[in-house]
């Protein structure tokens, strides 16, 4: 099958998930074509994929380019010139639209493309609660093909926040357990806690969503009761404003940022715990990525998060805020080795549930009914 691929190609948790589907795709024998803005920052060359760079022009009657425009324009000659047999967009805004109205200019010359949407979090939980936004969003979810959310808790919040009226399938995110590090490195464990402390750590992309700095309080209670370091992985809005926090604190020596890692993996497996606080989440991958590594978690309980980390098995949750819950959490998990190797190996396990071997066949089985069934 020939696939495009819609995302946007940051560190986010949409653009790693739509780019590690179209490389295990590719591995299946698909034909895959990247169609975004630049080049995602997971793509790795493979004989079955290809990138097609959407290139706004600096045209000075705009304010703000016509990036969705100039996309559609991308996905009509795409299709056109490698024969698409169907286009999966991830994030609703403006990908989604931007399917529809190719999918209608192609449909006026007697050609078809089906598109699958993708919903990923922000998209309905944030952006898509702005009222300016609404109609062109439940227009392109009502006029897709299928439509999919990331998780549970998503799939809810959408019918909230939209008056759908279509199905919307779950089909959650994934990583490949095997392409992860689950050994500690006892080089890497040495450079960051020299003394033999305890690492903690985050990766986000800092965004207020994530309060970050309940990280940082989480892990100040945590070094009252053990020696403990902790890493920040990650750059975005809020990173400035956290950093000032911990130069004012008595911690700020134990505290490391060491922003934006394209393997964040290769630090993550020599961890000893994962800490998210995050207001809410659509599903929480970077969680299941430390989990992929055999590090458990301490989280939220807020949106997707309790779908991805089973509570008292692969690491435990508490209400959004609540500090000094999350750090009697983690000291709980790591003041005991038994209950430490316990959890650790909660964490592998419940990963391997969302191995990619466990959702690739839902998509592929999805594309193959929207192929099937999709007329001019």
């Amino acid at each position: 099958m020939r696939i495009g691929i819609v995302c946007y190609p940051t560190f986010g948790g949409s653009g790693v998930v739509a780019t590690e589907l179209g490389m295990a795709l590719a591995e299946k024998g698909h034909i895959i074509h990247f169609i975004t803005y630049d080049q995602p920052v997971r793509l790795r060359d493979h004989p079955n994929v290809f990138y097609h760079e959407v290139r706004v022009s600096d045209y000075p009657l705009f304010d703000y380019q016509p990036y969705e425009l100039v996309l559609t324009s991308k996905l009509v000659d795409v299709a056109k010139f490698v024969g698409l047999d169907l286009v999966h967009v991830h994030y609703a805004i403006p990908h989604a639209s931007a399917a529809w109205m190719a999918q209608r200019i192609l449909a006026a010359e007697g050609k078809r493309l089906p598109f699958v949407t993708t919903l990923h979090g922000t998209d309905i939980t944030l952006v898509g609660r702005d009222p300016s936004f609404e109609p062109v969003i439940t227009f392109s979810m009502e006029r897709s093909d299928a439509v999919t959310a990331v998780s549970e808790s998503l799939k809810r919040d959408t019918y909230t926040h939209f008056p759908l009226k279509r199905d919307v399938q779950v089909i959650p995110n994934f990583v490949c357990v095997d392409h992860y590090p689950n050994v500690p490195d006892p080089a890497v464990r040495k450079h960051y806690a020299p003394q033999g402390e305890k690492i903690v750590v985050h990766v986000s992309n800092f965004r207020p969503v994530k309060r970050v700095e309940d990280v940082v309080a989480m892990f100040n209670l945590l070094r009252e009761r053990i020696p403990a370091r902790l890493l920040m992985i990650g750059d975005g809005p809020e990173r400035q404003r956290v950093e000032t926090l911990c130069r004012q604190s008595n911690s700020c020596h134990m505290i490391q940022f060491l922003g934006k890692m394209t393997r964040p993996e290769e630090v993550l497996a020599s961890c000893d715990l994962f800490a998210l606080t995050s207001e809410t989440e659509s599903f929480g991958l970077a969680a299941l990525e430390a989990m992929a590594c055999g590090v458990p978690v301490v989280c939220s309980d807020s949106g997707g998060l309790p779908e991805v980390n089973t509570h008292g098995v692969s690491g435990l949750l508490s209400p959004v805020g609540n500090v000094e819950a999350m750090a009697e959490n983690a000291w709980h998990i790591l003041h005991d080795e038994e209950t430490y190797k316990r959890f650790r190996a909660g964490a592998l396990a419940q990963a391997r549930t969302f191995d990619l071997e466990n959702v690739l066949p839902r998509y592929e089985a999805l594309y193959k009914s929207v192929v099937e069934t999709v007329k001019v």
